[in-house]
C-alpha cells in the first residue's frame, strides 16, 4: 500500500504529465508555451545591464552618504546585487551587518534638494550631487550624497532604468523575476546551484509545510541531472511541481474537448457562460490569444493552451476589478456635490497628532493616492514666515511656503481634477498677508480667484469646468455678491469656525489648562488678501438649524467632528438633512483620536445618503486600517482621480430613499452576491520566525446601509500559504449595491490570540466582475503584494 507522500508524488507526476500533453512538452521539458524556462531567467536578469554603464557603476558599488537631518550624515556603501532587483548597503568603517532593499519598492527618484533633510543642508552640499529614494507605502525615504555629481546621475539614471523596467514588464516577465528572486534567496552559497538543505528552506520561506520525504521526492523528479542539486530548467520544473493549479485545470478541460487546448469557439463559450460577456465575441477571444498565449504554434491556430489560459485568468482582464472602471467613465460635468471626493484630515502628519512629525510628505503621498482635498493649519512663524503644525502639541514644523511649493508641483499629477486646500487659519493679519503673497506668486493661474465666468453663479461649478485648479476653503470677507464689488478694507473679524480643533478639544473638556485656555473661540481679524483668495468653498460656524435656514448660501461650507454629526442625526436628523441640502458640510475625525486614527467613513456616507450637496468625509490618510481601506476601495474607480459620482438618488431633491428602510426606494432591486473562494497564491508571511507557516482563512465583508452591513469567513487551512484550498461559497443580500463596498480579507488563524493580517483587497460592489476571477491582495499600507492573491467565482443576481 503506498503511503501518503507517495500518493501525492504519483499525483504530482500525473499532473506534471498531463500539463506536458497540454503544453506539448512531455517528460516535463520546457518548450516556447511554458510559463517560466531556466535560459529566460539567465535573460532577463542579463538584459537590463547589457552596455548600460550606470547599472555596471551601481554593481560594482558607491560610497556615498546616507542623510537622515541636519546633524545625521554617515557613509554607506552601496551596491546593486547581480540580480538587478536588490540594493545592498551597510557601514564603511565599522563593517555592520548588511541592510538591503528591493528596486521594486522604490516608487520615483528625486534629484536635488526635493526633501526636507536635503533641503536642510542644501548650503553644504550641491543639488546635483544629492538625491532621493521615495518607497512606495508609509515607508520612508532614504535621502543619499554622492561623492561626485557623475557618480550620482549613475545612480539616479540607472534606477530609474531598472524602475522603469519593473513598471513596463509583462505578466510573464514578473513572474520569472519572483522565481529568480526565489532562487537568490534560496542559493544560499551563491553558487547556481540549490541542494536539498537549500530547498527546505526555501519551502519554508515560500509558506510551504512539506513532508520531508515528499519534497525529496520532488527534489529528485526535478534532478534531471542526478548531480543532487537544482539549476535553471531544474529548478524552474520543481517550481511548477509546486505550483500545479489543479483548481484552474479543472476549468480548463471543462471547456477543452481534447484537454489539450481551447479553440476559438472554445473561449467564446468560457467568455460567455462562465465570465458572462453580454455576448460572444470572436474578436475578444482572439485579443486573448494575442494578450496572454505563449505559444507561437498555438496562436498560429488561433488556440489556448493552460499556460496562456492561466495568465488571462492571472491577469488585469482576469481581476476582480472591472478593467473599464480603471480610466474616467463617470459624467464629470455635474457640480461639484454631485461627486464623493476624496479628502484627507491633517494632511501634513505622516505620524501621530501629539508628537508626529509633519512633512510635505504627507501632502506628496495623499496627492498620489488621489486625493483631492487637503488640510493645512496655520500658524504665525518665525522671521514673519507662517508655519504649518498641530496646534498646541508637539509635532514638528514646516513652513507654509513649502506646502504649496509642493502642491504647485503634485497636485495635478494623478488626476487633473480640482485640489480644494482646506485652511485652518490661525495667523496674524501679517501673516494671512504673507500666506495670500505665496498662494499667488507660486500657483499663479492654479489658484481659483474669481467665478469661472467672472459672474454671480447660482450653483456650484463641475469638475471638468475646474480642472488644472486649486480651490481655497476658508473663512471670507463677505460673501460671492461683496466679490463683485470693490472693498477698501484691509481687515475682517469673524468667529473662529467649528473646524477650529482648538475649539473643539475645549468643547470636549481635556484636562489640559493650557490648551482650554488657547482653545477658546474668538474674534479674528482675516486679511482681504487672503480673503479674495476664498470663492467658493466659505467657512462658516455653525449656530443652529434654524439660522442656517435663514442665511446660508450654497458656497458655503461647515465643518464637524464625527461626534457633533452622530449627535445632530440622532437628535434632529431632518433639519441636519434639510440643512446639508442648501449647503455644504465636512466631517472629520475627533480631536481627540490622538493617535491619528480614523472612523468608518462608510458610516459618515450613510448618514449622509440624502445629502445632495456636497460632503467631504476627511480622513487621517497617514494611518492604515479599515477605514482607509475603505476608502481606497470607494476611489478605486473612476480613473482613482478622486471624484466619484454620488447615485442618482442621492442628486435628486425629490428622492424620498430612507437608508434605514431601502424597501421604500422606488427603483429597490436587491441582489444577491455569491462568493465561491477556490483557492490561494503565494500568500505572504506575517511571523518571520523561522519554521512560522500561516494558517489562512479568507473573509468577505459588506460595507453599506445598516441592512448590507454583514461578513462571513472560510474555514481556516492548517499550515499552507503557498497554496490553500477552501471551496466555500458565502452568500449575502445587497440591498444598495451602488453604495455597498465589497471587502476581502485573508488571516492568519491564530486560537490563542487574534488573527494576524495578512492581506485585504477592497472594492465597489458596481465595479466586481462576475465568473472566475483573481483578486490580487494588497498590504496594509495599500501597496500590492504580487503575486500573492485568491481565485474566486462570482454571481450576482436578482434577489428570489
Amino acid at each position: 500500500m503506498k503511503s501518503e507522500p507517495d500518493m501525492a508524488v504519483e499525483y504530482v507526476t500525473q499532473r506534471m504529465e498531463k500539463i506536458g500533453a497540454i503544453s506539448g512538452h512531455g517528460n516535463h521539458s520546457v518548450s516556447d508555451s511554458s510559463l517560466i524556462d531556466g535560459d529566460h531567467l539567465d535573460r532577463h536578469v542579463n538584459a537590463g545591464i547589457q552596455g548600460d554603464e550606470n547599472l555596471k557603476t551601481m554593481m560594482e558599488g558607491t560610497v556615498m552618504r546616507k542623510v537622515k537631518s541636519r546633524t545625521w550624515k554617515k557613509q554607506r556603501h552601496f551596491k546593486l546585487q547581480e540580480d538587478c532587483m536588490t540594493i545592498w548597503y551597510k557601514s564603511k568603517k565599522t563593517g555592520h551587518s548588511h541592510s538591503t532593499f528591493s528596486v521594486s519598492d522604490v516608487e520615483a527618484v528625486r534629484e536635488g534638494h526635493q526633501s526636507e533633510v536635503l533641503q536642510s543642508i542644501a548650503n553644504e552640499f550641491p543639488p546635483d550631487r544629492c538625491f532621493t529614494f521615495v518607497f512606495r507605502g508609509r515607508r520612508g525615504n532614504l535621502d543619499l550624497i554622492a561623492e561626485s555629481p557623475e557618480e550620482a546621475q549613475s545612480w539616479i539614471q540607472g534606477m530609474r532604468k531598472l524602475i522603469e523596467n519593473l513598471e513596463s514588464m509583462g505578466q510573464r516577465e514578473k513572474l520569472d523575476q519572483w522565481i529568480c528572486d526565489w532562487f537568490q534567496k534560496a542559493d544560499k552559497n551563491k553558487d547556481g546551484r540549490m541542494n536539498f538543505k537549500e530547498v527546505k528552506d526555501l519551502l519554508k520561506m515560500m509558506n510551504i509545510d512539506m513532508n520531508e520525504h515528499h519534497a525529496l521526492r520532488l527534489f529528485q523528479m526535478a534532478d534531471k541531472s542526478e548531480s543532487g542539486t537544482l539549476e535553471d530548467d531544474e529548478f524552474v520544473l520543481f517550481y511548477k511541481m509546486l505550483t500545479q493549479r489543479e483548481d484552474v485545470l479543472l476549468i480548463f478541460q471543462q471547456y477543452s474537448e481534447n484537454g489539450q487546448k481551447l479553440s476559438l469557439m472554445e473561449i467564446e463559450d468560457f467568455l460567455h457562460e462562465e465570465q458572462l460577456e453580454p455576448e460572444k465575441s470572436r474578436q475578444h477571444a482572439l485579443k486573448l490569444i494575442e494578450c496572454y498565449e505563449p505559444s507561437d504554434t498555438a496562436k498560429k491556430l488561433h488556440a489556448m493552451t493552460f499556460d496562456g489560459f492561466l495568465m488571462y485568468l492571472c491577469s488585469p482582464e482576469g481581476s476582480i476589478f472591472n478593467p473599464q472602471h480603471d480610466v474616467i467613465y463617470q459624467d464629470m460635468t455635474h457640480p461639484l456635490n454631485h461627486y464623493f471626493i476624496s479628502s484627507s484630515h491633517n494632511t501634513y502628519l505622516i505620524e501621530d497628532q501629539l508628537r508626529g512629525h509633519s512633512s510635505v510628505e504627507g501632502y506628496i503621498r495623499a496627492l498620489k493616492r488621489g486625493c483631492r482635498c487637503v488640510e493645512i493649519d496655520c500658524w504665525d512663524g518665525p522671521n514673519g514666515e507662517p508655519i504649518v503644525y498641530h496646534g498646541h502639541t508637539l509635532t514638528s514644523k514646516i513652513f507654509f511656503r513649502d506646502v504649496v511649493h509642493c502642491l504647485n508641483n503634485y497636485a495635478f499629477r494623478v488626476s487633473e481634477y480640482p485640489v480644494i486646500l482646506s485652511i485652518e487659519n490661525h495667523c496674524s493679519v501679517q501673516q494671512q498677508r504673507v500666506m495670500a503673497q505665496h498662494l499667488n506668486s507660486i500657483l499663479g493661474d492654479k489658484l481659483l480667484k474669481t467665478t469661472l465666468d467672472g459672474k454671480l453663479p447660482s450653483k456650484l461649478p463641475s469638475p471638468e469646468e475646474l480642472k488644472g485648479k486649486i480651490l481655497l476653503k476658508g473663512k471670507k470677507i463677505g460673501g460671492l455678491e461683496d466679490c463683485m464689488q470693490e472693498h477698501t478694507d484691509d481687515t475682517f473679524s469673524g468667529e473662529v469656525s467649528d473646524e477650529d480643533e482648538a475649539a473643539e478639544m475645549d468643547e470636549e473638556h481635556l484636562r489640559n489648562d493650557i490648551l482650554r485656555k488657547k482653545g477658546k473661540k474668538s474674534k479674528q481679524s482675516l486679511s482681504k488678501a487672503l480673503s479674495d483668495c476664498i470663492v467658493y468653498c466659505k467657512s462658516v460656524p455653525f449656530t443652529s438649524f434654524s439660522d442656517a435656514l435663514q442665511h446660508s448660501k450654497f458656497y458655503e461650507i461647515s465643518s464637524f467632528t464625527e461626534s457633533k454629526s452622530r449627535k445632530h442625526i440622532k437628535e434632529a436628523a431632518v433639519d441636519f438633512v434639510l440643512h446639508n441640502c442648501r449647503q455644504l458640510t465636512r466631517v472629520y475625525p475627533s480631536g481627540l483620536r490622538t493617535d491619528s486614527s480614523n472612523f468608518n467613513p462608510q458610516e459618515m456616507w450613510n448618514l449622509f445618503i440624502k445629502l445632495i450637496l456636497l460632503i467631504l468625509v476627511a480622513l487621517n490618510f497617514q494611518t492604515a486600517g479599515l477605514e482607509m481601506d475603505l476608502n481606497d476601495g470607494r476611489f478605486s474607480q473612476n480613473g482613482r482621480c478622486g471624484y466619484v459620482l454620488k447615485p442618482a438618488f442621492m442628486r435628486s431633491m425629490d428622492s424620498k430613499f430612507d437608508p434605514e428602510n431601502p424597501a421604500g426606494r422606488e427603483d429597490y432591486r436587491p441582489l444577491t452576491l455569491s462568493v465561491q473562494v477556490i483557492s490561494g497564491q503565494q500568500l505572504p508571511k506575517v511571523n518571520n520566525k523561522e519554521g512560522s507557516i500561516i494558517d489562512p482563512l479568507v473573509r468577505v465583508e459588506i460595507h453599506g446601509v445598516p441592512m448590507d452591513q454583514a461578513r462571513q469567513e472560510t474555514k481556516y487551512i492548517d499550515n499552507n500559504g503557498f497554496n490553500p484550498s477552501w471551496n466555500e461559497t458565502l452568500q449575502f443580500t445587497v440591498h444598495v449595491p451602488e453604495l455597498a463596498l465589497v471587502r476581502f480579507v485573508v488571516e492568519d488563524y491564530d486560537k490563542t490570540s487574534k488573527n494576524d493580517f495578512v492581506g485585504q483587497y477592497t472594492l465597489p460592489f458596481t465595479s466586481i466582475q462576475q465568473g472566475y476571477r483573481h483578486i490580487h491582495l494588497l498590504s496594509k499600507d495599500g501597496t500590492s503584494i504580487p503575486p500573492s492573491s485568491l481565485f474566486v467565482h462570482i454571481r450576482i443576481s436578482d434577489l428570489t
